[in-house]
């Protein structure tokens, strides 16, 4: 019986920096008690595929200031921490990936976040992936995030 060929990884295929990886787990860990949403913004480079962060801002504290800076047509990679009362009155600080992708984007740019999508959530240590295909897309996220069991 001949090997199995593994199939190309998406670690060869994208790169994510010792120090991007490291700030990964800081944010993670820093915002797990946090008491106000905390976000950062990924990007692909498209020329060296890796994978980073967006450099306008460092960490946002409101959807709203999110929306404001995602592009219209490119993808990112949202990493959020949203504190919420359940409705037993326990504080959960849900830890997800936004996977933005706007229906104006092309496809090469859409192949590329989608084959980064599963390395960025494991790389992350995220749960759970929320689609997102608009800005407004984002008013539903404390619903969605509310009725999560």
């Amino acid at each position: 019986m001949p090997p199995k060929k593994k199939k190309a990884s998406e670690s060869r295929l994208y790169k994510i920096s010792g120090e991007t990886k490291d700030h990964l787990r800081k944010f993670r860990l820093t915002t797990s008690r946090a008491s106000k949403p905390q976000a950062v913004i990924y990007l692909i480079d498209k020329s060296t595929h890796e994978i980073r962060q967006d450099d306008e801002k460092t960490t946002y504290t409101s959807l709203d200031e999110i929306a404001d800076d995602l592009p219209d047509h490119a993808p990112r990679f949202i990493l959020l921490s949203y504190p919420l009362t359940l409705p037993d009155g326990r504080l959960s600080v849900p830890y997800v990936l936004l996977y933005y992708l706007p229906i104006t984007c092309n496809a090469e740019t859409r192949m590329l976040y989608a084959g980064a999508k599963e390395l960025i959530r494991n790389t992350a240590e995220v749960n759970k992936v929320i689609d997102v295909e608009s800005t407004e897309d984002l008013e539903d996220i404390p619903k969605q995030l509310a009725t999560e069991k």
